[in-house]
């Protein structure tokens, strides 16, 4: 396949309020949208979600939040730019192409000599998103016949439910947290590692996350489910490396341990910065890596560590990082689940076909997919209704859990369909380039 045209465009979605973590906080999200054409007169749309906090918070904390989303959006340009006039086989190998040139970009636009990968894999997200949407045209929507061979069987599962992870920041109210309880979900992700005083006192930081968990799992205990082995609401925390070493985390594991929460704790995320790379295997709870895993080098890594889940974000690295990350996952007998990035509906049902197809977390009866952007999102309502298939039953979680039938996996639940919403959005940036 050769790519002979590309658009893009951006659309700032503001926050119904500061969205916080890793000590800092967001009030809006920009959604941007890649358009590429083929030869034969084929196109694809893609829609990615950016975050610099995320993905680089040295970005962020230099540029600020707009100016640090301008440079994201700035790389996505370069990246479709140098997409046109490209060949290739399958998506995965156009990644391949651009990764290390949309990175250099970065790296010389920004200024900084060791900007993270994931900054760049974030900027491509729309890009790849776009190319798979291309490569679909004339194969069929059914996501498993799209993934090339090779990967195949990483995604051997065939989920009929997945469970829907709601967000737990760190600003939210016990009424928020018992409603989100009320309404079925079974599996919390727990924001740690805060800064009450934005001291940097890491003291106060365990502290404050002993309290948390505490206030949290005392609700939490009022509630059974049927989809965790133990009965248990479950627990996965997430840290975002603010944690400095395994001395710190242990007695924050001791203190869910007295409190009787340590058996309902059945991931924590990233606890550590990227660049402490300790032995965990002596951890009593499953460590999942997330952003320090930037490729299969990184999570070859961090499994040799004693990491035991590896958590896939198309939605923020590219669904052709994620296959590969997958497949390597699988070979080592390590599982795999997708986490989110405050993904748009779409977004949300592109992660979707790869969560649908994991085997479930142990600990679990179902497979898992996060989605939090029906909890942050000012006019999630509205971008409901941009899904190509809006009002279909596998977009909404019903008690907490989205039902998959066979119309999600013949049409990839609408995630290769082009979208008039977002066919408006490029329409409009072009003729703002040409005015």
């Amino acid at each position: 396949m050769r790519i002979v045209r590309t658009k893009r465009a951006v659309q700032k979605e503001p926050l119904l309020s500061p969205f916080g973590f890793k000590g800092a906080y967001l009030t809006e999200l920009w959604q941007s949208i890649a358009y590429v054409e083929g030869a034969d007169g084929a196109s694809g749309i893609g829609v990615g979600v950016q975050s610099v906090l995320w993905s680089d918070a040295r970005v962020f904390e230099r540029f600020g939040e707009a100016a640090g989303n301008a440079h994201m959006a700035d790389l996505t340009r370069f990246a479709l730019a140098q997409a046109e006039q490209s060949d290739f086989a399958t998506p995965i190998e156009l990644l391949d192409r651009l990764l290390p040139d949309v990175y250099d970009y970065g790296v010389r636009s920004i200024g900084l000599a060791d900007l993270r990968s994931t900054f760049a894999l974030n900027a491509l997200v729309a890009v790849d998103y776009a190319a798979w949407a291309l490569y679909s045209r004339g194969r069929g929507l059914n996501f498993s016949e799209l993934v090339p061979p090779a990967y195949r069987e990483a995604l051997s599962a065939r989920q009929e439910r997945l469970g829907s992870i709601p967000l737990i920041p760190y600003g939210m109210s016990e009424e928020a947290i018992v409603q989100v309880l009320d309404d079925g979900y079974f599996l919390l992700k727990i924001k740690v590692g805060a800064d009450p005083e934005q001291d940097g006192d890491p003291n106060k930081m365990l502290d404050w996350d002993c309290r948390r968990l505490t206030q949290i799992h005392a609700l939490a205990s009022r509630y059974e489910t049927s989809h965790t082995v133990n009965g248990k609401i479950a627990y996965y925390l997430d840290a975002n490396g603010r944690y400095d070493g395994k001395e710190r985390l242990l007695r924050l594991l001791d203190h869910a341990d007295k409190i009787g929460a340590l058996d309902r704790i059945v991931l924590f995320e990233e606890p550590f910065p990227e660049e402490v790379k300790q032995d965990v295997t002596d951890v009593p709870v499953r460590l999942a890596a997330d952003e320090s895993v930037h490729d299969t080098h990184d999570a070859l890594e961090r499994i040799e560590l004693g990491y035991g889940a590896l958590a896939l974000k198309p939605v923020a690295k590219t669904m052709s990082m994620s296959l590969k990350v997958a497949k390597l996952a699988r070979d080592k007998g390590v599982p795999c689940f997708c986490a989110d990035l405050t993904a748009n509906p779409v977004l949300v049902d592109w992660n979707k076909n790869l969560a649908a197809r994991l085997d479930p977390i142990p600990g679990l009866k179902v497979g898992v997919l996060e989605t939090n952007g029906h909890q942050n999102y000012r006019n999630w309502e509205r971008m409901k209704s941009w899904h190509p298939r809006a009002g279909a039953d596998w977009i909404e979680a019903d008690s907490g859990i989205f039902r998959l039938n066979d119309s999600f996996y013949e049409t990839a639940g609408g995630a290769l369909e082009t979208g008039e919403p977002y066919e408006s959005l490029l329409a409009e940036e072009d003729k703002g380039n040409e005015s």
